[in-house]
């Protein structure tokens, strides 16, 4: 189980960096600039695919920890 856990947190982090996304704007957040940064944008096909990937390893990932914690 542990095994489990180390692997989707390897490729939960490498999901995160591969994802561009607002990577960019997210600085403007503290310097309160862009105003377009929180606006409503449709992911399409790779975006979409990474988005969802990451998604539901997130929740693998916190699944996983609470059974871990439950059995301990």
């Amino acid at each position: 189980m542990e095994t489990a856990l180390i692997v989707i947190s390897v490729i939960l982090i490498a999901l995160v960096l591969l994802q561009s996304g607002n990577a960019e704007d997210s600085g403007q957040i503290i310097s309160g600039g862009n105003s377009d940064l929180f606006r409503n944008v449709k992911e399409r096909g790779s975006e979409l695919v990474l988005s969802r990937l990451t998604m539901i390893l997130g929740i693998a990932f916190f699944v996983i920890s609470l059974v871990i914690y439950l059995q301990g």
